[in-house]
């Protein structure tokens, strides 16, 4: 088993970083448009609201958060392996 600790940051990337040495493995920039399940326009901004959740095998994690400087957004985005 690989254990893998999700840091969401302000300039818009999720991270993976390895849990037995801390190198980074994995990184996605949520800056961006989305298309969606349900058609409404979404921009991704920075990630500083709330930590990404795993949950029966998913990663989800909410991108924008306009206050304290940060990238406004208004997204949901769920990862699968």
């Amino acid at each position: 088993m690989v254990l893998r600790c999700f840091s969401g940051s302000m300039d818009g990337h999720l991270r993976a970083f390895g849990a037995a040495d801390g190198k980074m493995i994995w990184d996605f920039d949520t800056q961006r448009e989305f298309d969606t399940v349900n058609g409404v326009k979404a921009q991704g901004g920075s990630l500083n609201a709330t930590g990404p959740v795993i949950s029966a095998g998913m990663l989800y994690v909410c991108s924008g958060y306009g206050q304290l400087g940060g990238m406004p957004g208004n997204v949901v985005l769920a990862f699968a392996p």
